[in-house]
């Protein structure tokens, strides 16, 4: 008889900080976080790490307000990081990677064109690398949108960087839920026809890789969009110890 593969059951939201930032026309409310998805075959799956504690501060920045890191949100749920199965690395900027090398006993997701890029040198990847790059790390690497497990998938939207990954999660009760991490960080840039910002590479991919995601959206009867650093959005979704299922 054959036998079905584990998929997802729970969602964790991780919250690691929350910060005003200065822009032009004022301030953005902005968060920073990763995310934490366990199998009903008992895996967990982390998603980023968050910055790491060697991490210089922003230039003319307030500090950051509620801070915990991922080991410390991962404490708080009774795991350690040995208890990480996989993480899936949505792309290599100092924000998202800060305690990868933290996780050892983990088989690492990443972009082929992403990894490939950071490794090159890039200097937009350098300041973190001895955390991406810790020769105990290993790697798989994936080509494009590729389903991790059952109700997980990977997706490629480039634009922020190149072979930056969005992640798709179809738990039992709550449905698909979409983690756009960096693609579409805060809500209201996702739309058509939206603008880039300095920290994105290359604006028609951006634009490309956001209505990817829409189409998505509308296709999966998506009822959940988690934009990656929505300081508005993110007090209204359930964060950990509360989950998604």
């Amino acid at each position: 008889m054959a036998t079905s593969i584990a998929g997802p059951q729970k969602l964790y939201l991780l919250q690691l900080s929350a910060s005003t930032v200065p822009v032009p026309s004022g301030t953005l409310e902005m968060v920073l976080g990763c995310y934490l998805v366990e199998t009903d075959d008992e895996r967990r799956i982390l998603i980023d790490t968050g910055l790491p504690p060697d991490a210089p501060p922003s230039p003319g920045a307030p500090p950051a307000r509620d801070v915990k890191t991922v080991l410390e949100q991962l404490g708080e749920l009774g795991l350690r990081p040995a208890d990480v199965d996989m993480l899936i690395c949505t792309h290599f900027d100092i924000d998202h990677v800060g305690y990868h090398d933290a996780f050892t006993n983990a088989e690492l997701i990443v972009q082929r064109r992403h990894y490939e890029l950071a490794r090159s040198g890039h200097p937009r990847f350098a300041a973190a690398r001895t955390h991406w790059d810790h020769p105990a790390l290993r790697y798989r690497l994936v080509d494009g949108d590729t389903e991790i497990l059952p109700g997980l998938t990977v997706l490629e939207t480039s634009g922020h960087t190149l072979g930056h990954q969005s992640v798709l999660i179809r738990l039992p009760r709550t449905g698909p839920v979409l983690l756009a991490i960096d693609a579409v960080m805060i809500g209201r840039l996702f739309t058509t026809d939206r603008p880039a910002w300095p920290a994105d590479d290359d604006a028609d991919a951006l634009r490309a890789s956001t209505r990817k995601l829409l189409d998505l959206v509308e296709r999966e009867k998506v009822g959940v969009v988690v934009f990656g650093h929505d300081g508005k959005q993110w007090p209204t979704l359930k964060r950990a110890p509360e989950y998604y299922d």
